[in-house]
């Protein structure tokens, strides 16, 4: 068997966490030695906390977060960022919402302040108006994207009844009828202290970090975010969609699997990084490498309290029927795993790893996604054993508490 092969990781940081009285939680790891920092919010809110009525409101507010506060206008904010030569942006997500930049360390105290202060915004009326024109056209031209239309309908269907399943980008009706009240609303009821986490990392001085913090965020007042995690276990079950002037046809198998929480997640990741990869016994080299479909791929999507295995492929709609009995007969026998792809594919991942959490930025995101996820934070020594433990038993065990079966199939299919 071929053995892993032995990675050095950087030398970790030091972790510090402080929560302030209202419940903001600060995260920092301090590496002295790093060249940059890196500091970020992030919120627990997503589209699985919106109402009906208020769709694609999370995403809507995360573009408003940059359109001015009581102290700074649109325009201050973004000369500010090209000043300090910031990497700064932000995303939505089901489950979070998260802001952040990267900075040399002098500029750390500066792009601190300008967070914590867009994290309050204005909510201008007329930037609403101009903004929701803005959101409109990404939701159209996203929209345009077969492979995104498609998945956008999958996620729908599979979790329809659970809040999972609720579009980040909500559609044209929920955004078109959403008013600057109805956002502003959502900001009370999300954007509360102790539903947020504040986190660095790099080279930063963590006292400071911490005074600011207290400065700048001490006064929000407090208040309480819920959100339910239900698990959720659709029917099997197919369904077929359609559109004109498609040259290819798409697919996607999902069913029911491990959370954030799970501790199988480890296993199951690797386990659809195996059935994805080159080996002979992939669905790479039996359906793509042979060119029977132009795409395959398996991932584990994991959510806060649910989660889902999904399969899926692109290719000529002729060549479905035989790339799809393919994809199913590679995921049927997931126990007949060779021990050297497995070592590989560990290599692989624990690989991506460490170059992603050697930076600042990257450090920091594991940090507050680790800590919103499951309120702890691991370090990076720690993560690395977790893939390393990962073997065909535990493997075999994960899929005993989640197999691979009862798939809900979606196809989008030309007209």
């Amino acid at each position: 068997m071929e053995k892993m092969a032995d990675i050095t990781t950087p030398s970790s940081g030091q972790f510090r966490t402080h929560t302030l009285a209202n419940g903001l939680v600060i995260l920092g790891e301090v590496s002295p030695r790093a060249e940059t920092a890196a500091v970020g919010f992030f919120v627990k809110t997503g589209s699985r906390d919106e109402y009906p009525r208020e769709a694609g409101v999370s995403h809507f507010l995360e573009h408003m977060m940059f359109k001015g506060t009581p102290r700074r206008t649109s325009l201050d904010i973004t000369y500010e960022l090209g000043n300090i030569a910031a990497r700064a942006n932000a995303f939505t997500s089901e489950e979070c919402t998260v802001y952040y930049g990267g900075i040399v360390p002098s500029f750390f105290k500066r792009m601190q302040d300008l967070l914590c202060d867009m994290l309050r915004p204005s909510l201008d009326s007329e930037e609403f108006a101009m903004e929701k024109k803005v959101i409109l056209e990404e939701i159209a031209l996203y929209l345009d994207r077969p492979s995104f239309f498609l998945h956008e309908r999958a996620q729908e269907d599979f979790y329809r009844g659970h809040t999972a399943g609720n579009s980040v980008l909500g559609t044209r009706e929920s955004i078109s009828a959403l008013s600057r009240d109805d956002m502003h609303r959502y900001f009370e009821r999300r954007y509360v202290p102790n539903n947020m986490v504040l986190a660095a990392a790099g080279n930063f001085d963590w006292q400071a970090f911490v005074d600011d913090a207290e400065r700048l965020c001490g006064g929000w007042a407090p208040a309480e975010a819920r959100r339910e995690t239900p698990r959720h276990s659709p029917p099997a079950g197919l369904v077929t969609l359609s559109r004109p002037n498609l040259k290819q046809a798409y697919l996607i198998f999902m069913c029911p699997s491990a959370s954030l929480q799970d501790n199988e997640r480890f296993s199951l990741a690797i386990l659809a990084s195996l059935l994805t990869s080159g080996s002979l016994r992939g669905a790479y080299w039996r359906i793509v490498h042979t060119g029977i479909a132009e795409s395959a791929w398996a991932d584990l999507t994991e959510r806060d309290g649910c989660g889902s295995f999904e399969l899926g492929l692109c290719g000529e709609p002729e060549s479905l029927e035989e790339a799809r009995e393919l994809l199913l007969e590679v995921a049927a026998n997931p126990g007949q795993i060779d021990e050297s792809d497995l070592e590989r594919t560990k290599t692989r991942a624990i690989a991506r790893m460490v170059l992603h959490d050697e930076l600042p930025m990257g450090r920091m995101m594991d940090i507050g996604l680790s800590y919103l996820a499951r309120g702890k934070v691991r370090t990076l020594d720690e993560a690395i054993a977790e893939i390393s433990s990962v073997t065909v038993r535990s493997i075999q065990e994960a899929l005993e508490r989640f197999p691979l079966r009862n798939w809900r199939e979606y196809r989008l299919m030309p007209e």
